[in-house]
């Protein structure tokens, strides 16, 4: 099967599988989604959202949050690991974007990823999801995947990504991002996998 051929397999098979992928955190709006995203580190998001209502009611604007103490916010979100690392990037950032942003979260990749604790795959998904610009964020599960699937060699997310953007239409990265996720946890995970029974893996 050639290379063009195969994208245009995987694509109808994730479309067929999830034709209308929802965004696993749970958020309101762009600023909640952020903060999710950054929580979801070396975390599920399945222990995000049992973590994140109890945050929330506590402050879910960037001005409340900003006037709590990092130690309020640990308290909260200590069941995700990384707590004080997260809780003082939570903390800081709030402040940032209320003194330079007007309590916005910036759209563009460079704000973005210039605020504490996030990372080019966190701006990634918020301007995608939040914004419904182009980006497709790539993750551990995204970038196993595609090596599965014969689509790249990359041994680097930041490869992967690159691949998959020349792969996929503009237009589909933020869709295909959450197809691919909910495809790997359910058909195609890190452990226990038969390729056989996997309906990408086992393409000829």
């Amino acid at each position: 099967m050639k290379k063009k051929e195969r994208v245009e397999k995987i694509q109808e098979i994730l479309e067929k599988f999830y034709p209308n992928p929802s965004i696993p955190l749970r958020h309101k709006n762009p600023y909640t989604l952020l903060i999710a995203v950054l929580l979801s580190a070396q975390c599920t998001d399945v222990r995000v959202n049992e973590t994140t209502p109890k945050l929330f009611a506590l402050a879910e604007t960037p001005e409340k949050m900003a006037e709590l103490d990092v130690a309020a916010i640990e308290e909260e979100i200590r069941p995700l690991g990384l707590a004080p690392r997260k809780a003082k990037a939570i903390k800081r950032l709030s402040q940032i974007l209320v003194e330079r942003y007007d309590g916005k979260v910036p759209k563009n990749f460079e704000d973005l990823e210039s605020l504490p604790g996030v990372g080019h795959k966190t701006a990634s998904v918020v301007r995608t999801q939040a914004f419904g610009l182009p980006a497709f964020p790539v993750d551990t599960h995204i970038h196993r995947c595609a090596n599965r699937w014969r689509l790249t060699r990359s041994k680097t997310v930041e490869k992967t990504e690159k691949v998959l953007k020349k792969l996929f239409p503009e237009e589909v990265w933020g869709k295909l991002h959450l197809q691919i996720i909910y495809f790997a946890r359910e058909h195609c995970p890190a452990r226990g996998h038969d390729p056989q029974r996997c309906p990408i893996c086992s393409l000829s």
